[in-house]
């Protein structure tokens, strides 16, 4: 009985334990819940260094290409304002007359030396008979006059005179001078009569034709003209502050507006004046000075002749058309001016040498056009957004 009683306060000292345990958590449930926590105040300072790194690093790039498009677009040398240029033919008649034969119509391409028209050569063949004639006859006319000074020149004082000579010789000079008048006269009519036939004087497309057959063709009058297909250049106008990158030789990118190709060429020249409205004189021959001045002074633009080092295979070449060039890129070879080329033929780049090396050690003075300039580099070759660029161009 007393080992009994005993035992039943140690199992009301353990009740107590089993009724603090809770049977539905396990004890890794319990365990965790006595780890530790970290303090939500912890985490602050971590998030506040991510908007300040992502405003850094936007800060960063809007920068940088702030900084690359203010070199294409103020910087670099390159224009929108560029037009096509050729040299255009006219063809008007040495002679007059009435065209029989018309055998081109217009914008059709021919040839150097194709026959363009007819003038009607009749008049013009009877005055090369009647010219052969004259000719005939005053060389008969010098024969008879040279003769008949011979026979006198032998005879002496006694049966003529001194006089009489000197008449004959005088006759046989004016009879020979006949004789080339008559042979430039025949001259004269057989160049006329070769003129009745009109050829073709370039390779070209016949343009704004108006001469119809059967019109009657005056002397002097434009009857047609001729685009020279081996003359097209452009005219790029570039603002005056960007001339310091630009050399002659200095390769270009040319894209017209209608086409998406992307041409090649190079500086052929620079323009050397443009008009000044200042330097206009009055009618008492000073100068007229315009008294208004703007605050903002606009740079004014130079012409550059850019020759074509090939053609567009979309769109025909016409003048006029508008273009968009760049002279700001520096990773082709520099062409040499002292060989300028005539031909649109895509030209080697590999023979195309600078001279930068032979103007540096040139003891003699630099001159203005010898002035080595650092080409800037254009935003699209850094960057490699050509194709993008020049649809923005083109629009």
């Amino acid at each position: 009985m007393l080992e009994t009683e005993n035992k039943k306060p140690n199992t009301k000292l353990k009740k107590p334990d089993a009724e603090n345990k809770n049977p539905a958590l396990p004890e890794s449930a319990d365990k965790a819940a006595v780890v530790p926590q970290a303090p939500p105040g912890d985490a602050r300072p971590r998030l506040r260094v991510v908007p300040i790194m992502i405003t850094f690093i936007a800060v960063a790039i809007a920068g940088a290409l702030s900084f690359a498009m203010w070199n294409v677009y103020m910087a670099a040398p390159w224009t929108r304002d560029a037009t096509v240029r050729v040299y255009v033919v006219t063809i008007a008649p040495q002679i007059s007359g009435l065209i029989v034969e018309l055998p081109v119509s217009d914008n059709q391409f021919v040839r150097k030396g194709d026959l363009l028209m007819v003038i009607d050569p009749t008049n013009y063949r009877i005055a090369v008979k009647n010219a052969e004639a004259a000719l005939d006859q005053a060389k008969a006319n010098a024969e008879d006059a040279e003769a008949e000074y011979q026979r006198r020149e032998k005879l002496t004082t006694l049966s003529t005179s001194i006089e009489q000579k000197q008449i004959y010789k005088a006759k046989a000079l004016s009879t020979k001078a006949a004789v080339e008048q008559a042979a430039a006269n025949l001259d004269q009519a057989r160049v006329n009569l070769s003129r009745t036939e009109i050829r073709s004087p370039v390779n070209g497309y016949v343009t704004n034709l108006i001469a119809q057959l059967g019109n009657y063709a005056n002397a002097g009058q434009n009857n047609l003209s001729i685009v020279n297909t081996d003359s097209y250049w452009i005219d790029g106008y570039f603002e005056e502050t960007q001339l310091a990158s630009i050399r002659e030789g200095d390769p270009v990118h040319i894209q017209l507006m209608g086409s998406a190709q992307v041409l090649r060429g190079h500086v052929q020249s620079l323009s050397r004046g443009i008009e000044v409205p200042n330097a206009q004189p009055d009618a008492a021959g000073l100068a007229k000075v315009n008294p208004i001045f703007t605050w903002v002074r606009l740079a004014q633009r130079v012409p550059v002749r850019i020759h074509f080092d090939e053609y567009p295979k979309d769109v025909p070449l016409v003048a006029g058309m508008t273009a968009t060039v760049d002279a700001g890129s520096n990773t082709e070879v520099r062409r040499p001016t002292s060989q300028p080329t005539n031909s649109p033929a895509i030209s080697d780049k590999s023979n195309h040498a600078r001279d930068d090396d032979k103007m540096a050690a040139s003891p003699s003075p630099v001159s203005h056009n010898q002035i080595q300039h650092r080409p800037v580099q254009s935003f699209r070759r850094r960057h490699g957004i050509h194709s993008r660029r020049s649809r923005v161009f083109s629009e």
